[in-house]
């Protein structure tokens, strides 16, 4: 087995990250890793998709948990390993404190993880990142706040295999 996680902290409520998990297509825009990915329904246990990194094959995956707010998980299928990401929100006094967390199991996870580990590994703290700076941005531009500053025109669009 095989797992690496990481947590950042952000000035937005459960709510407001809940609002960038909660439509899979628009993943690109905080994980940098990541060019496309389809759902075949509401982000709901047993819904399935595919993401397709921007290096590496198409793959398919299904939600194994989901409350929304709170969190989800989803599990892909390798040739003899499976590859979980698990997805929490925790409320703080200021905001939230969000965790990603990428396991990999099986009789191949030894493999997958100098293929694919490490290289997740490398690019999950970065996206946790984005993704906190985009609900930031968003949260004040709801709250009719527009200055973006320290935001980097970047941080709105996707950069360069997936780390959600």
């Amino acid at each position: 087995m095989w797992s690496f996680e990481h947590t950042e902290v952000t000035s937005v409520s459960p709510a407001e990250l809940w609002v960038h998990y909660a439509e899979p297509a628009t993943w690109p825009e905080w994980d940098h890793e990541t060019a496309v990915v389809t759902v075949d329904g509401p982000l709901a246990v047993g819904t399935r998709g595919t993401l397709k990194p921007l290096e590496g094959p198409a793959t398919p995956f299904r939600f194994t948990d989901v409350t929304p707010e709170v969190g989800f998980s989803d599990v892909s299928r390798l040739p003899l390993a499976r590859l979980a990401f698990s997805h929490l929100i925790e409320p703080t006094s200021t905001g939230s404190q969000f965790t990603h967390r990428v396991t990999i199991t099986g009789p191949l996870s030894p493999l997958f993880a100098r293929v694919i580990g490490k290289k997740l590994a490398a690019g999950l703290p970065a996206a946790m990142r984005r993704l906190a700076r985009l609900a930031e941005a968003t949260g004040d531009l709801r709250a009719g706040n527009t200055g973006l500053s320290g935001l980097p025109e970047t941080a709105l669009t996707p950069s360069s295999s997936s780390a959600r």
